[in-house]
């Protein structure tokens, strides 16, 4: 999987920077539910670490439910964009959920992932992986042929067994659910930082 992040770790950004990083979210939030395109972002305005290329996710919940969730796991562009970008992916074009209602925006929180560089794991069978894997800690990548799918970190709260995440996984890749069990999957582990809107 090609990466173009030089970072190893997920930023530690200051309480200032994760505002930034809240008020572009939900502007674009709120102006892609009504139709209207993202506001432009004054790059010599952005906090200088917000503009080092970054991965994230931008994940939706209403009512404490799931309500959309889009990321990149390649660092191919300035963080703040990356974060407009996926926010306004969350709001409209994750394929589970219809788009979000311009009277839905207020009752939304949002949570913003920010990735570190995934990393290659080698491992020999499924007990081995199993050993590999940290629950809580590592956001896994699978990858089989056309075949790709991620879970951050926060879905082992829902599935803290490591069978269960990784039969999971390969289904939401597409795959048979024991498809890790075959050996022929390309896996990687990140780990993010994770910022709650207050």
């Amino acid at each position: 999987m090609p990466v173009a992040s030089v970072r190893e770790d997920p930023l530690s950004l200051s309480d200032a920077e994760r505002r930034y990083l809240f008020t572009v979210a939900r502007e674009s939030i709120a102006r892609a539910a009504q139709g209207h395109e993202p506001p432009p972002i004054d790059l010599d305005a952005v906090p200088e670490r917000l503009l080092r290329d970054g991965a994230s996710f931008v994940t939706l919940n209403k009512n404490g439910r799931l309500r959309g969730c889009i990321g990149s796991l390649e660092a191919c562009r300035p963080l703040v964009l990356d974060v407009q970008e996926n926010a306004v992916g969350a709001a409209l074009r994750d394929p589970r959920f219809p788009s979000v209602r311009p009277e839905e925006v207020d009752e939304l929180t949002i949570e913003i992932s920010v990735l570190s560089l995934p990393q290659p794991l080698d491992y020999d069978g499924a007990d081995e992986l199993f050993d590999e894997l940290r629950p809580g800690v590592d956001g896994v990548v699978i990858e089989c042929g056309w075949h790709r799918a991620t879970f951050l970190p926060q879905v082992w709260d829902k599935l803290p067994h490591k069978e269960q995440f990784l039969e999971h996984l390969c289904l939401k890749a597409g795959l048979a659910p024991d498809a890790y069990r075959g050996g022929d999957l390309d896996v990687w582990t990140y780990q993010v930082e994770k910022l709650k809107e207050e």
